[in-house]
């Protein structure tokens, strides 16, 4: 397993930035992502989640322990 560290964050009703840290363990990336993402959902009351859903969410996900992961090879790459 893996630990990522996934950072979320959206504007609420007032205008201001609401940020939030989550350290979960999965075996892969989207993995991690989804089980972050639904901890952090279940943990916002009603009026919070409404101005997650009106403003969108901002998810940024990175390894932090674990197994080394291998970088992504861009498109550019991949077609050459």
């Amino acid at each position: 397993m893996k630990t990522f560290e996934v950072r979320f964050s959206y504007h609420d009703r007032n205008e201001e930035t609401v940020e939030s840290t989550v350290k979960v363990d999965a075996s892969n990336l989207p993995g991690g992502v989804a089980k972050a993402t639904r901890e952090f959902v279940k943990s916002l009351d009603r009026k919070q989640r409404f101005d997650l859903n009106k403003n969108g969410l901002e998810i940024t996900a990175k390894s932090v322990g674990g197994a080394a992961v291998a970088p992504a090879k861009s498109t550019a790459e991949a077609a050459g």
